[in-house]
């Protein structure tokens, strides 16, 4: 909190200039960015790219030797494993970018969750990692692409650019999704002027730049994978030890756990806006996907190495965001279950590829689901229980096998063994088919009508909050609550996050169990979800000039209908859209992110049928290759 301040003041003074006062940047804007803040970005991004072409085009023609230095100090490292330079420099860029957005990212949704929307883009301080680890994936790409020497080919699969140049798959793939989670930035600017500030993590904008660069995993995956194929066909024995090969596939597999699992954010800092069975649909496809591929193309172990990394990672960026930097805390899924059964289902299975899938798949979806259960009863702010386990359930296998067999392929791929064209083929647009009906599923919701709510409030003292009171809530009908997903007083976007869970009293009514702020710019209602049912009933909201919405007041009595949740938690949003705008723009952003998705699996399917074109190198006794069959 206190360190958000001070770099907003400073930002301030910056953007503002010593001679207009500071207090001029506190008017939060709920359309798009200034004119002025679009044309500094603009030109930040301008100068960085044309950075970045002219460094690609003196390596290209020798007048530049700054890219061929750093690529061959890059190959010297402990831990290069004998990678050419084109694998190791934006190998490593990639890696330190994707930490720097991983960072941002979880920074900038606790701001939002605490503070509401920006002063601008340029005012939140979170922007710049993400903006900069962004650019990063991007350049790693171009990077890749432009460091082979001219003529070189690097690896069978590699793209014919022009008559000397070739460039890598996973070069073209991390460009690719880089490009595709950087295009969100403008493409979040032109959403806010449509519709308004929707201050909720799945935005569609905001998935573009959370898929594009999980998704650059992949990418980095090929990309090794391309480096092994290079010294393989150049007939060079591997220099890498068994430990390092381990190490690098583990920390790209832990990556990808990472990077799937960042949608679950909503629910990670208890403020999810959709149907808590969504949860355990993301977690069962995450680990599917990471631990299947993890346990294929790492070996034995592998699975527990990616958690190791998840966890050191994922669990470091939220005590930084949380404790350190005093933003929301945001909870993580355990996985160890998930992790044990793919090693499990491997002991058996892990010559079967798509066996070992749809098993894990499985035992992700009923194991991990008990496990996982019994993890947000101690860790999550909105934990699981009977309103949605049959659901959930049902969700988790169709999240677990779908992401076991897309991780069966990816494995399998890396591997250059993927399964003919005629078997891989409809098995990947299976996996699209299986989760799209899941989460069109997860996302159907209702507004029930003729709910309210009976609220009496009573003034308390509170050192937190300025006024404060705790609360007795009465929901007629009493039909509407029947064990319910959560039943909750939930306040945020006033300089933190608030959430208390109501406590039966026994004649219908409900209470609260500590002091809900009522004052300042906190938002705060009461939220119910019932299995598909899904509303909120204010309690007070503030005025809000910029989007011309008026006082909702805190009275000491009050009874109040029940209305769509989003209609208060993401209350920026303009509603005189015409209706076929939004699904029309949507539409646009999920064609872009499927392109990606199709570019991604071609990529893994071209890797590995050149592969399997180029015989396996036999080195001396005890080297890499065959420790790694070992493994398997």
């Amino acid at each position: 909190m206190v360190l958000h301040r001070l770099m907003t003041a400073i930002l301030g003074v910056l953007q503002t200039g010593p001679g207009l006062p500071l207090l001029a940047v506190e008017v939060r804007p709920a359309g798009g960015a200034a004119v002025g803040q679009i044309l500094i970005a603009s030109t930040a991004a301008a100068l960085l790219t044309t950075g970045l072409l002219v460094l690609g085009y003196g390596h290209r023609t020798g007048k530049l030797p700054l890219l061929r230095l750093l690529a061959t100090g890059t190959e010297r490292w402990p831990f290069s494993a004998g990678q050419p330079g084109w694998v190791e420099l934006p190998s490593t860029l990639a890696m330190a970018s994707l930490m720097t957005a991983l960072l941002g990212m979880y920074w900038d949704i606790s701001l939002h969750i605490a503070q509401g929307r920006d002063q601008g883009p340029l005012a939140n301080i979170a922007h710049y990692p993400i903006m900069f680890g962004l650019f990063g994936i991007f350049a790693s790409g171009v990077l890749a692409m432009v460091l082979p020497a001219r003529g070189e080919r690097p690896g069978p699969a590699a793209i014919r650019i022009t008559r000397d140049w070739y460039a890598p798959v996973g070069g073209v793939l991390m460009a690719a999704a880089g490009f595709f989670a950087l295009l969100g930035f403008p493409f979040d600017d032109v959403w806010h002027r449509l519709f308004g500030q929707d201050v909720t993590l799945w935005g569609p904008t905001h998935l573009m730049m959370i898929g594009g660069a999980g998704l650059s995993l992949v990418g980095i995956a090929v990309l090794e994978h391309e480096g092994r194929l290079a010294h393989r066909v150049a007939g060079q024995a591997e220099t890498v030890t068994p430990f390092g090969l381990f190490v690098r596939r583990g920390m790209a597999m832990g990556g990808l756990l990472i990077g799937l699992s960042v949608f679950q954010g909503e629910w990670d800092f208890g403020v999810p806006q959709f149907r808590l069975v969504l949860q355990p649909l993301l977690i069962a496809m995450a680990a599917g996907c990471a631990f299947v591929a993890a346990r294929l193309w790492v070996g034995r172990g592998g699975t527990l190495f990616a958690l190791g990394f998840y966890v050191v990672l994922r669990g470091g960026v939220s005590f930084i965001v949380g404790p350190i930097f005093g933003e929301p805390f945001a909870a993580i899924p355990l996985y160890l279950a998930e992790a044990l059964c793919v090693e499990v289902a491997a002991l058996l299975l892990a010559r079967r590829p798509l066996g070992l899938g749809v098993v894990s798949g499985v035992l992700i979806g009923t194991v991990g689901f008990a496990a996982e259960y019994a993890w947000t009863r101690v860790a999550f702010t909105l934990p699981w229980n009977h309103d949605m386990l049959i659901e959930g359930v049902a969700m988790a296998v169709a999240g677990g096998v779908a992401g076991g067999v897309a991780g069966a392929l990816l494995g399998s791929g890396l591997q250059g063994r993927l399964p003919r064209p005629a078997v891989a083929r409809p098995l990947f647009a299976g996996v699209l088919v299986v989760l799209a009906a899941a989460m069109a599923n997860g996302l159907l919701v209702t507004v029930p009508q003729g709910v309210r709510a009976d609220v009496a409030l009573t003034r308390v003292r509170s050192v937190e909050y300025l006024d404060a009171a705790q609360a007795v809530v009465r929901i007629t009908p009493a039909s509407a609550v029947d064990q319910p997903a959560w039943l909750t007083v939930t306040a945020w976007q006033g300089g933190g996050l608030f959430v208390d869970h109501l406590v039966p009293m026994g004649d219908g009514s409900y209470r609260t169990t500590k002091p809900m702020p009522l004052t300042g710019d906190w938002k705060t209602m009461v939220r119910l979800h019932d299995g598909r049912n899904m509303i909120a009933v204010p309690v007070y909201l503030p005025a809000d000039q910029v989007i011309n919405k008026p006082l909702v007041p805190a009275s000491p009595h009050f009874v109040r209908d029940g209305v769509d949740e989003k209609l208060l938690m993401q209350r920026e949003q303009k509603l005189d859209v015409p209706s076929w705008l939004w699904p029309t723009a949507s539409s646009v952003v999920l064609v872009c992110g499927v392109l990606v998705v199709l570019l991604l699996g071609w990529g893994v399917s071209r890797v590995s049928r050149a592969a399997a074109t180029v015989p396996e190198h036999r080195p001396a006794s005890g080297s890499a290759p065959q420790v790694a069959r070992a493994l398997r």
